[in-house]
């Protein structure tokens, strides 16, 4: 049988702030409830934390640097490889049958939309602007990127009015048997956080923990790190500064879990649960004052590269389950929703196929190791590459100091140990194996004998 896809997109969302993952008192219920229907994987990676890229590798199933999108299409002339050739798994799906819909944030690119990759319906949500402006004409916001409380009912919110959306094309692709396909992608939580009044009251200040990665001193830090709090003003930011924005960010995930609650019920009321693959998952993190800073860009600390991912199947997938090993979400999407849905199996790309782990089966050669990588972006290009696997992070800055992190002894990623001696054959065994993976995936940074030296051949000493 041909499953439904329910897909569930949403923006800046970090992992541990679900309620599922046990870490920080974020109210979830209804991510928490779809989360204990299927597989929760504890160890999903963004192949790159930024909206562009990320979301343009959920299409394409490879690694962004293949095929050359590097940063956010706002400063980039093109995007070549999108055109009316080329394999994607929503144009397979397309060609199986499936009515498809695609409600929400695109930001893949100015020059196609949805529809050009087998979508038969798009709704951008730039289109709420219009009817919020319409419904209440004259209000503005004022506190900018820390957020504020937004004052319209929750009904006539942006996520509220997505779901709406999404329910709407559910009930009507539900009234035959022809499986269907409906991606919703929610432009929450990214800052600003403007989270409704009956979302915002549910957390008091008092209730919000530092996050582990706060108390940042830049010690044997790249200089790019420190440089961002003065890039956003954010120097004389304490904790109890920032805790009003932090709420906030709970808030607004709270909101839209709600939200997505709406969905959810709509799809058992139809009678569609137990016929349909439910995916919700984010395309990157948020620092949201971790290390003092805000937003992402130039850190590969998890708060940003680690991301929740859900995958459910009631009634014909295992439930309940907490799947320790490593996924990248953008990557592996495509090729497990074909998998699971028998369709072509794609060439050249980089995502593998989950269907064994969801089904919990043995599995050789499986990821010790992800990789994530960034290329710079509204300050100024600076290029970095991630490999972590599960006790070491190493990152390579090429134009500064690398970073290496103990995540088992120091899960907040405060204490830079490249500079232990104890550590350099450890280094070295990570530079290699990232090498590896990057060569393999596409990543024409390391084809150039200069880059290939300074990892392999330690012309870059740290």
């Amino acid at each position: 049988m041909k499953p439904n896809i329910l897909m569930i997109v949403m923006d800046q969302l970090r992992y541990d702030c679900i309620g599922y993952a046990g870490r920080y008192p974020v109210k979830t219920p209804n991510m928490d409830r779809a989360a204990a229907m299927g597989t929760f994987f504890e160890h999903a990676y963004s192949p790159q934390p930024l909206c562009c890229p990320a979301r343009q590798s959920m299409l394409t199933s490879r690694r962004p640097e293949r095929d050359g999108l590097l940063w956010n299409y706002e400063i980039c002339l093109k995007t070549p490889w999108l055109s009316d050739e080329g394999e994607f798994w929503t144009r397979e799906l397309k060609k199986m049958g499936y009515r498809m819909a695609y409600i929400g944030k695109w930001h893949v690119s100015p020059e196609h939309t949805p529809i050009d990759f087998g979508y038969d319906y798009f709704t951008d949500d730039v289109e709420y602007v219009e009817y919020r402006s319409r419904v209440f004409p004259g209000h503005s916001y004022k506190n900018e990127f820390m957020g504020e409380i937004d004052p319209i009912p929750v009904e006539h919110s942006r996520t509220h009015w997505l779901s709406a959306l999404a329910i709407e094309k559910l009930e009507k692709f539900s009234q035959d048997s022809r499986p269907w396909h409906i991606r919703v992608d929610f432009p929450e939580p990214h800052l600003p956080c403007r989270p409704c009044k009956e979302f915002a009251e549910l957390y008091e200040e008092k209730d919000i923990p530092k996050w582990e990665g706060f108390e940042e001193t830049f010690l044997n830090k790249p200089y790019i790190q420190k440089q961002q709090i003065y890039n956003w003003g954010l120097e004389e930011m304490t904790w109890e500064d920032w805790v009003p924005v932090a709420a906030r960010y709970y808030a607004i995930i709270s909101q839209v879990d709600d939200a997505i609650g709406r969905i959810l019920a709509a799809l058992e009321e139809t009678g569609q649960t137990q016929k349909t693959l439910i995916l919700i998952t984010a395309d990157h993190g948020d620092l949201c004052g971790s290390h003092r800073m805000m937003d992402k860009h130039y850190v590969m600390y998890d708060d940003v590269v680690h991301v929740p991912f859900i995958a459910a199947w009631p009634g014909v997938l295992p439930q309940h389950r907490r799947e320790k090993r490593f996924v990248m979400n953008c990557l592996d999407i495509g090729p497990t929703i074909l998998d699971i849905c028998g369709g072509k199996k794609l060439s050249e790309i980089d995502g593998k196929s989950l269907l064994p782990l969801l089904k919990n089966e043995q599995t050789e050669g499986w990821r010790e190791e992800v990789v994530s990588t960034y290329n710079g972006q509204q300050f100024g290009l600076y290029t970095q590459r991630m490999i972590r696997n599960k006790k070491w992070k190493y990152i390579w800055n090429t134009t500064d100091i690398d970073e290496l992190y103990n995540l088992q002894e120091d899960p907040g990623e405060l204490h830079n140990l490249i500079y232990n001696k104890e550590n350099k054959e450890l280094v070295s065994e990570m530079r290699k194996k990232l090498y590896e993976i990057l060569s393999r995936e596409g990543d024409g940074l390391v084809k150039t004998v200069w880059m290939k030296n300074q990892l392999l051949e330690k012309t870059k000493k740290l």
